[in-house]
């Protein structure tokens, strides 16, 4: 693990002595043979434990600010007698007590107390106030100002990374327990930064043929395949439909690449949709934003949907053969919508798949007085949409661009309004149980997380 942090602590050394108890099975216990305290220069809210180890199955840190160390880390496996053992979470300019715990051979040894002090946080540091009657337990990650950062229920910043130039407006969590952001200043071929909860980068991520990748999405599968959104421009004479004669047109292409970068699939609008499915007031200037894409999700069946903003469709796409299975929205929808007055979107955000024939999106403005988080069920077979759910701030806010939506336990949503500048979590009817008080900035995306360690989503 690469490291550029600060050693704070003196060793420490655990001799083994003859005669001590052996473990299970006649295994001698483990031994700790030297500790490291390390600052991590990217977060004063988090520390690095190093340390070495012999005949240890794992390693954990015991950590408290009291007189006796109260919260314990997850268990760290050693490679080559060496644990790396991360600490995370921490109060700032706090003392904490830290105590090295080896685990093997049906024992627990513990090493010797150390101290650390973290350091204060930056000055630039956003500040957060949040309160609710019944928040689901967990951590939020959101992109502000020049920091990625997490905050607990509280509004407490609890985790933070500074991106030269800021992270962009998606700072993203993913299944693989590592952060993504698409900074505005990177490299268009490797355009968006992978960090681990440390803040280290670990890699980075762009699209193949040159394309510019597009900061609003992007799925890392387990195996360090990836699925991301990319910009294509090509010059077209739209003149006999009210545009330009020498157009910029761009759409969204969407590709999936494997972890050393290799072209696996690719889906080109321009393939499959007509620059008339947009509405005819976008298509006059000299620049058009065709499709938009700000969203992208694998279905239960393993195909894509994909939101388009600028046509306020969803699209489904088989992934094996391109091909279009439905279009739910704007010109070209092939739907029924039933439910809730108001049924059907317009320049949708965020939009997720809890289940099988389930969606859930912010619907920035199919109203244009209110903009709010809706629930959907849909039979793909008959094409037909019913809206269950909607539910938005009182007093309402209008999200022109931006905004996320997260399908949490018990029917629960949690909503970020974009440029709305509203954060907020609803139960099942509506209620809303949580929020980040006073305006909580343009959120272009919140996502609720049960682990600062493993950044597993809340589902």
């Amino acid at each position: 693990m690469r490291q550029s942090r600060e050693v704070l602590s003196a060793l420490a050394v655990v001799a083994a002595c003859t005669g001590e108890p052996a473990g299970m099975a006649g295994r001698p216990p483990p031994v700790i043979d030297a500790v490291t305290v390390n600052r991590n220069l990217q977060n004063a809210l988090s520390t690095l434990v190093e340390v070495h180890v012999r005949l240890a199955d794992s390693v954990a840190v015991q950590y408290g600010s009291g007189p006796t160390p109260d919260n314990v880390s997850p268990a760290v496996v050693p490679t080559s007698d060496v644990a790396m053992v991360p600490v995370l979470g921490l109060l700032p300019s706090t003392v904490y007590g830290l105590r090295v715990v080896a685990y093997g051979g049906g024992e627990a040894v513990p090493g010797p107390p150390l101290s650390f002090t973290t350091d204060s946080l930056p000055s630039d540091l956003p500040r957060y106030i949040a309160n609710g009657v019944d928040p689901t337990p967990g951590y939020i990650a959101l992109s502000a100002g020049s920091y990625g950062l997490v905050i607990d229920n509280k509004g407490r910043v609890v985790w933070y990374r500074r991106f030269s130039g800021g992270p962009g407006l998606n700072f993203q969590p993913q299944a693989n327990g590592r952060y993504v952001a698409r900074p505005p200043t990177a490299n268009p071929s490797a355009a968006w930064i992978e960090v681990d909860p440390l803040g280290n980068v670990t890699r980075t991520f762009g699209c193949a043929r040159g394309l510019v990748a597009r900061f609003h999405d992007l799925i890392v599968e387990a195996d360090g395949a990836y699925w991301i959104m990319c910009d294509e421009t090509r010059i077209e004479d739209l003149s006999a439909i009210g545009g330009v004669q020498a157009a910029q047109v761009t759409g969204t292409v969407i590709q999936h690449l494997g972890a050393t970068g290799a072209l696996l699939f690719e889906w080109n609008p321009f393939d499959h949709f007509q620059i008339t499915d947009l509405d005819a007031a976008s298509r006059t200037g000299t620049s058009v934003n065709w499709t938009h894409g700000n969203a992208l999700v694998l279905d239960m069946d393993g195909n894509l949907i994909v939101s388009f903003r600028s046509l306020s469709e969803l699209t489904k796409i088989d992934t094996r053969t391109g091909d279009i299975l439905w279009r739910m929205g704007g010109l070209r929808n092939q739907f029924t919508f039933e439910g809730l007055p108001g049924a059907g979107f317009a320049r949708q955000h965020g939009l997720r798949v809890p289940g099988p024939g389930r969606l859930v999106l912010l619907d920035n403005l199919g109203d244009p007085t209110a903009s709010r988080a809706e629930r959907y069920v849909y039979d793909p077979d008959s094409r037909v949409a019913r809206l269950v759910a909607s539910y938005g701030p009182d007093p309402a806010v209008v999200a022109q661009l931006g905004g996320s939506t997260q399908d949490l336990p018990g029917g629960r949503t949690l909503v970020a309004f974009g440029n709305g500048d509203r954060v907020e979590e609803y139960d099942s009817s509506g209620r809303m149980v949580w929020h980040i008080e006073g305006s909580s900035g343009y959120v272009f995306r919140a996502q609720l997380i049960s682990s600062l360690y493993t950044l597993a989503p809340v589902r």
